[in-house]
């Protein structure tokens, strides 16, 4: 995943302009698919639209699952890393 992707992403579908560092989210972003061997677009979706993912149980009822959390969670930490060492 591209900045460009996420930046684009952002302006065109969500009709919001980016307020963080789009270089460190789609790091992030590509780092959690990777650890995860998961499809990076899904996970941008959980992140940025609380989008469900059922394949791995991100929300029930509407809500966040432990493993739902877990997942933000660790975006951000890699997002905080990649943006701290910009």
């Amino acid at each position: 995943m591209t900045a460009e992707q996420v930046e684009k992403y952002i302006r065109e579908d969500l009709g919001m302009t980016p307020r963080h560092d789009c270089h460190a989210l789609a790091m992030a972003i590509t780092d959690i698919s990777l650890d995860m061997d998961h499809d990076e677009c899904e996970l941008m979706y959980l992140l940025l639209e609380n989008r469900p993912i059922d394949a791995i149980h991100t929300h029930s009822y509407g809500f966040h699952t432990a493993n739902g959390r877990g997942i933000i969670e660790r975006i951000k930490n890699y997002y905080y890393e990649y943006e701290s060492a910009s």
